[in-house]
């Protein structure tokens, strides 16, 4: 899908996505920001934020970037951040796949459902790597395609079906750090029905040394 129909899809499910989807995945995203140990003044870009269901767990003694893409979202996540009085967190507007960060910008970026909803992941994945300071960490959690020939091959044929409703189910964790400077830290199935991965990476360009501190 194009950015626009992206944009679209997702500001359509702004309203529901919460009662639809929030429960689904609610367990993997908490489990994913409680196992971050955070750092005082750690610097945290939330790549496709959405309703900032995530936001609530970030500890107040880190400094959060939230950024989406689709307005519907991100006036959810705004409402989130008021409620909840989140005063270490920010929100934009922004394409991920064009931020407009500086380079080294961030000590931790996390993308949570991100990588097999948007047009390009490359360009995403190589931007996530841009705004990540060396020796930082990307953490993404997704469904990549299992390496089970069967189930794979159930994944490529309804994929063209799942990116009309904004993700796609064909894409594995080999061709998402193919050519890139990620070197994966952790990996583990969580849930629900153990479909997800999280996946904790180390940026290791411009030669950084593989740390996590």
């Amino acid at each position: 899908m194009d950015l626009q129909k992206v944009e679209r899809v997702y500001s359509n499910y702004a309203g529901v996505y919460d009662q639809i989807f929030g429960k689904i995945f609610h367990e993997s995203r908490e489990s994913a920001v409680r196992r971050l140990d955070i750092r005082h003044d750690e610097r945290i870009l939330e790549v496709g934020v959405g309703t900032g269901l995530a936001l609530p767990l970030y500890p107040r003694h880190c400094k959060v970037v939230g950024i989406d893409l689709s307005a519907g979202m991100l006036e959810k996540a705004r409402e989130r951040v008021r409620v909840h009085g989140l005063d270490h967190v920010e929100l934009s507007r922004m394409d991920a796949g064009q931020m407009e960060f500086a380079d080294d910008s961030f000590d931790t970026v996390m993308a949570a459902y991100v990588v097999t909803a948007v047009p390009d992941y490359r360009k995403v994945v190589t931007e996530m790597i841009r705004v990540c300071r060396p020796g930082g960490r990307i953490i993404m959690l997704n469904h990549f395609s299992n390496g089970n020939k069967l189930i794979a091959a159930v994944e490529k044929v309804i994929s063209p079906l799942c990116k009309h409703i904004g993700f796609r189910t064909d894409l594995s964790l080999s061709t998402v750090l193919e050519g890139t400077s990620l070197l994966v830290a952790r990996k583990e199935k969580v849930n629900p029905l153990r479909f997800w991965h999280l996946v904790e990476c180390v940026n290791k360009k411009n030669g950084s040394a593989p740390s996590l501190n």
